[in-house]
């Protein structure tokens, strides 16, 4: 799934080339695309005519463009959702489930979701400019109303386990699988080490490294494992180099030399060195 870097990757092509123009139609087709639009896909696609995109928002992992109004059409990328920009008369992608013809004659917006786990819905702005349906997720460590010192706080009284916290979007959001093991192997503490037992500063330098491996990542449009991470003109990232702990079982660590190994975690894999980042004595119950 898509982490920060990669979805901001996509905001950022979406606030070049499709806010400030004014949607003259919206084609919505199945039911599933609009299955978080509690009213279906006919009335997305209603409310979405005759309206101009304003803004191009992210937090975390969620996207939305802000409508004039008092709405914002959010973006679910899921596992294999994307945002393409591409001329109204190219060949219609086979998985393309939402289409926007702009009334300046211009590039169409096509929302193209091969898994079917994104969609599309309308959800209510708040006075801060975050949706209505956004607001439970906490900001993301690009935020200007981020609180690392808070953040640290919670996770320091929390006996779960260091990981566990990174991917909790409710303490922070935008961490995901790929970037948590990357900032626990850069501050050499594995990721079941409990939060209650490591240091304000210890927590603190997890994020700081969170937040750089992203900045990092960011700069080179994001991690494509999948092909069908992409920016709006179908290019993918290719940070996937420069990783240095997930995905890279058996092969030696940057850092000592020693094979990185592959653990079980939540139900998905995480990735670390066995002499860098040694195994708590007490496994954390993930």
């Amino acid at each position: 799934m898509p982490e920060l870097p990669e979805v901001e990757v996509v905001r950022r092509g979406l606030q070049d080339h499709v806010v400030g123009r004014h949607i003259a139609r919206a084609r919505i087709s199945g039911v599933r695309v609009a299955r978080r639009h509690d009213a279906g896909a006919e009335d997305l696609a209603g409310r979405l005519h005759d309206v101009t995109v304003t803004a191009a928002s992210r937090r975390g992992k969620y996207l939305w463009l802000a409508l004039d109004g008092e709405d914002a059409l959010i973006v679910h990328l899921g596992m294999s959702g994307q945002m393409l920009v591409e001329p109204a008369d190219a060949p219609l992608e086979k998985h393309c489930h939402a289409r926007f013809d702009f009334s300046d004659g211009g590039p169409q917006l096509r929302f193209v979701d091969q898994r079917t786990f994104g969609g599309l819905a309308l959800s209510p702005l708040g006075a801060d400019g975050i949706p209505q349906a956004v607001a439970h997720i906490a900001p993301d460590p690009f935020e200007a109303a981020y609180d690392q010192a808070a953040v640290v706080r919670r996770m320091k009284l929390r006996d779960s386990a260091v990981k566990r916290a990174l991917l909790d979007q409710t303490l922070v959001s935008g961490i995901g699988n790929i970037y948590a093991d990357e900032a626990l192997w850069r501050a050499k503490v594995h990721g079941e080490r409990l939060c209650s037992a490591l240091t304000k500063p210890t927590l603190s330098r997890i994020l700081d490294h969170a937040r750089d491996v992203m900045g990092e990542a960011l700069g080179h449009g994001g991690t494509s494992f999948d092909s069908l991470y992409v920016n709006v003109n179908g290019a993918s990232g290719y940070f996937d180099r420069s990783l240095h702990a997930y995905g890279r079982a058996g092969t030696p660590c940057d850092r000592c030399g020693a094979p990185m190994r592959r653990e079980h975690f939540m139900n998905r894999s995480s990735f670390s060195c066995p002499v860098c980042q040694p195994r708590p004595r007490r496994r954390s119950v993930a």
